[in-house]
């Protein structure tokens, strides 16, 4: 590389540097890297755009060396940025093709127009490291509640003022019907922080259920400490809210040690939530549990799970009901929400009821199917028997010791019920033979556990009638045609449909 002794210096920047720095709490060399870029901006003024000027300045002494850089190439097709190896070889001998020339540049003579274009690229260069701070800083805080000033207000949106920066909490962050206005102190959660155009936007929420569980964590020292845990909120904001909780520590209760002395604990989170009302929760891994602390006030008398679905019904007495879904379906939604379940709310009086018609829709069926009188059918449901293949498949030993039944009714009940479901997959077979349906795709449904054999009739009645016609569904197709499958399943069985392709 070639380059000559520095042209200029100037004692005054190192201390001009130091003292933005200071000001702005920026590192000193992001400050002097500005004056470089001004300085460049300045060069190419001078001596054309066209070329590649470069600035240094010694972070020591505070020279300013200005260069022109030009690249050292085989075949020149740029003269003011590139230089042919030949040329290269006379100012330097040990230069290769790739290395850079630096010639140094005369001293400039700042006019006007050029010490405020290196002026205004100075404050530029200032405000983006400090817009790159403030991202920094802030970006490891998402989570953390924060406090401020209100700066102003505008269309709904508060602008909140933290010394050296600004936040924004938008309308629909805000808790309905509270009121800011300039000047008031105010306390906010981090909910995120983005790189803008105009520098970095951090967005803060007083809705986000994380700020209610920071709340209690300011509050709580056992939840600070780790010893009660938050694991699961949900939230209204401004009306009402559900935090579960649950102890690592035996000896700590973990509501009460929430609720605090004559409800201390949870009255100042309630004060900061403009009277949001909070219901504190035991948490419990088991769902059932879970969900009957969850509906807090309702009385429930049978939970049933059916986690294929991912549903839970709960029943409560009838005089149960409207507490236990709340006003306008509040309760049992933020329940859904904190336990992740879907939640059905019946009554005693309804539930006895529809059991009752599945009661009496199974007995015809193994009335039908079996041909038996209705007794017998009731004694099969009673003893919890659901669909003919369980009839069919069980053990004769446990059919016969059903009260009433003996051997014989019992091997003839299951022959009766193995005999009924033959002729129902033949009946299946011939009616998918005159749709269509080709032994590819039958061999696939029955090979897959997450199929029914019943099913191959939806597919062919949808013209799905190969095995390719199969794995060129979408899983919304497939969704569309089998209901109760899961995106989760439609998908797997389309991946497996496609393996054939390969």
């Amino acid at each position: 590389m070639s380059a000559t002794q520095p042209i200029y210096g100037s004692s005054e920047l190192l201390q001009i540097a130091d003292a933005v720095a200071r000001e702005k709490g920026l590192p000193k060399d992001a400050v002097i890297d500005a004056m470089e870029q001004a300085v460049q901006v300045a060069g190419r003024r001078k001596y054309g755009h066209e070329h590649n000027i470069r600035a240094e300045i010694d972070k020591k002494t505070g020279e300013i060396k200005l260069y022109r850089v030009r690249t050292v190439v085989e075949t020149v097709e740029n003269e003011a940025t590139e230089i042919n190896l030949a040329q290269a070889k006379k100012i330097d001998k040990e230069i290769e093709i790739g290395d850079e020339i630096k010639d140094i540049l005369p001293p400039i003579d700042f006019g006007r127009v050029a010490a405020q274009t290196a002026k205004q690229v100075v404050l530029q260069k200032v405000r983006d490291a400090e817009r790159e701070k403030q991202f920094s800083e802030f970006k490891d805080k998402i989570g953390e509640i924060i406090s401020g000033v209100v700066k102003r207000v505008e269309y709904g949106n508060v602008v909140v003022d933290f010394g050296r920066t600004e936040a924004i909490i938008r309308r629909d962050d805000l808790i309905p019907r509270e009121l800011f206005r300039t000047g008031d102190r105010i306390r906010a959660y981090i909910a995120d922080v983005r790189r803008e155009k105009t520098g970095p936007q951090i967005f803060l929420s007083r809705t986000h259920p994380d700020f209610l569980a920071s709340l209690f964590a300011q509050e709580v020292p056992e939840i600070y400490d780790g010893i009660i845990v938050i694991k699961a909120v949900a939230r209204d904001p401004g009306s009402r809210a559900k935090i579960a909780v649950i102890s690592k520590d035996a000896s700590v209760n973990p509501v009460l040690s929430c609720v605090g002395v004559r409800g201390a604990r949870v009255q100042a989170v309630v004060g900061e939530l403009q009277g949001e009302k909070i219901d504190i929760i035991e948490w419990s891994p088991d769902p059932a549990t879970f969900v009957v602390n969850a509906l807090s006030s309702a009385e429930v008398s049978k939970v049933v799970i059916d986690e294929n679905k991912g549903r839970i019904e709960v029943v409560v007495p009838d005089d149960q009901l409207s507490l236990a879904i709340g006003r306008r379906g509040q309760n049992v939604r933020l329940a859904s929400q904190l336990v992740g379940w879907s939640i059905d709310i019946l009554t005693e009086a309804v539930e006895s009821e529809r059991r009752a018609e599945e009661f009496n829709s199974l007995s015809q069926l193994f009335v039908d199917a079996l041909d038996v009188e209705e007794v017998i059918a009731h004694l099969l449901v009673t003893e919890g028997f659901t669909s003919l293949e369980e009839v069919a498949f069980v053990p004769i030993a446990d059919l016969a010791g059903i009260e009433g039944f003996d051997e014989n009714v019992a091997e003839e009940l299951h022959n009766r019920a193995q005999s009924w479901l033959e002729n129902q997959q033949k009946q299946r077979e011939l009616k998918l033979k005159e749709i269509g349906v080709e032994s590819s795709l039958i061999d696939f449904v029955n090979n897959n556990s997450a199929l029914k054999q019943e099913w191959l009739e939806k597919l062919g009645e949808n013209k799905i009638l190969t095995l390719d016609d199969f794995a060129d569904l979408s899983t919304a197709e497939l969704q569309d045609i089998l209901s109760s499958l899961s995106a989760e399943d439609a998908g797997n069985l389309i991946m497996a449909a496609r393996a054939s392709w390969e």
